[in-house]
């Protein structure tokens, strides 16, 4: 895992080269079906990006606020909103995910695909934590994240099988996990989504 201004530089590059070949169109198909089995309310996506989720959540009746640390991604993600016709519904903010003092209100959804799993062990803590203060009870939070390649000799740089679970399990139960691989371009990582529940 790379420290923060690293890992910012690293991704700030990515986005001002258009490397970024997570942007798609559409959110993942887990985003989508769960969109479609929830009532609309108030949703949060961390590490939003381009806002594909944003906009897809907010064109199904959701009120949804966006977090990512890039300014290059949030400006994207304005112009998509932008485009979409979407910016009554959709709020996006340039700050760290590990520290969202401006959000109050509770969402019924949070949402991170990708975001949290690059962070060092005390960015996880401090997010563990936002994550439960803004997930209200009985909320659903979504997390996709690579995890270590445990037969690998190199350094860890995602984040290791059992932790999730371990992270937040103060305040939420684990409903489902589904593993599984994900390839980027040539390279291919283990990979999860879990699917928890804020306790009441």
């Amino acid at each position: 895992m790379t420290d923060p201004i690293t890992r910012f530089h690293r991704l700030q590059q990515r986005y001002r080269d258009g490397e970024i070949p997570w942007d798609q169109d559409l959110p993942p198909p887990e985003v989508m079906a769960i969109a479609d089995v929830l009532p609309p309310g108030r949703a949060l996506d961390l590490g939003c990006g381009t806002g594909r989720a944003c906009v897809y959540l907010a064109a199904r009746g959701w009120s949804v606020d966006g977090v990512d640390f890039i300014p290059e991604a949030i400006a994207r993600a304005e112009e998509r909103v932008r485009r979409a016709g979407a910016s009554s519904r959709v709020r996006l903010f340039t700050s760290s995910v590990t520290s969202l003092p401006f959000l109050r209100e509770p969402y019924d959804l949070v949402i991170d695909v990708g975001c949290m799993h690059g962070m060092t062990t005390e960015e996880l803590h401090a997010y563990a934590r936002e994550v439960a203060r803004l997930t209200r009870p009985g909320g659903v939070y979504l997390l996709f994240a690579h995890l270590h390649d445990e037969s690998s000799n190199e350094a860890p740089r995602w984040i290791a099988k059992g932790v999730v679970e371990q992270l937040f399990a103060p305040d939420f139960e684990v409903e489902r996990v589904e593993y599984g691989v994900t390839h980027v371009c040539d390279t291919t990582w283990p990979s999860a989504w879990y699917w928890l529940r804020r306790r009441s």
